[in-house]
């Protein structure tokens, strides 16, 4: 079913729309809320509360991208289950991405000061501009759906130390972006 056609039946405050969303949805919200919490009952709960919130906010809002949409939820509600579980304690799976990033991008305090959200996004989108396509694809997959780098080494043919390489690079050259960009010193 298309995407505007299910937004259509959210709109309707039909139920079938849940439904339609899970099935063509359903299985690349849990693959990101598994990557991120390592847990599938988190991730379940994690995915159903995604289509609450679907639900909840379709009306009054109206997205482009049905499928972007619902995985920015599910991503934000299971990086919030993940800070929840691991409060204590260390998930080397999504803890060991986010430190590769770290070196990076500027804390959240410094993102305040220095720069918006927004901001940043867009000069992450003009950074990921740069590169090429299969560049671009090992980037978003190890840094926002959370694939380690074995899957991605196994999902693109290459060998796991190349991935680890190559990510790294791309790690150097968006430090380098950000500093040019201002965003970060």
């Amino acid at each position: 079913m298309e995407d505007q056609t299910i937004i259509d039946l959210f709109e309707l405050r039909s139920e079938k729309a849940v439904g339609e969303l899970a099935e063509k949805y359903g299985r690349l919200c849990n693959r990101i809320a598994v990557n991120i919490l390592k847990n599938d009952r988190d991730a379940e709960e994690c995915v159903n509360d995604a289509y609450l919130g679907v639900w909840n906010t379709i009306p009054p809002q109206r997205p482009e991208k049905l499928g972007s949409y619902v995985c920015r939820i599910v991503r934000n509600l299971a990086v919030k289950q993940y800070h929840y579980n691991t409060a204590q304690k260390r998930n080397s799976y999504y803890d060991a991405a986010l430190e590769e990033l770290s070196e990076c991008l500027p804390s959240s305090e410094n993102v305040e000061e220095t720069c918006d959200a927004r901001e940043l996004a867009e000069a992450l989108n003009r950074f990921l501009a740069t590169l090429d396509k299969e560049s671009r694809m090992l980037f978003v997959r190890r840094y926002w759906y959370a694939d380690s780098v074995s899957a991605l080494a196994e999902m693109f043919q290459l060998n796991p130390h190349t991935v680890s390489v190559r990510l790294s690079r791309m790690r150097q050259k968006l430090n380098r972006f950000l500093k040019e960009e201002g965003i970060i010193e």
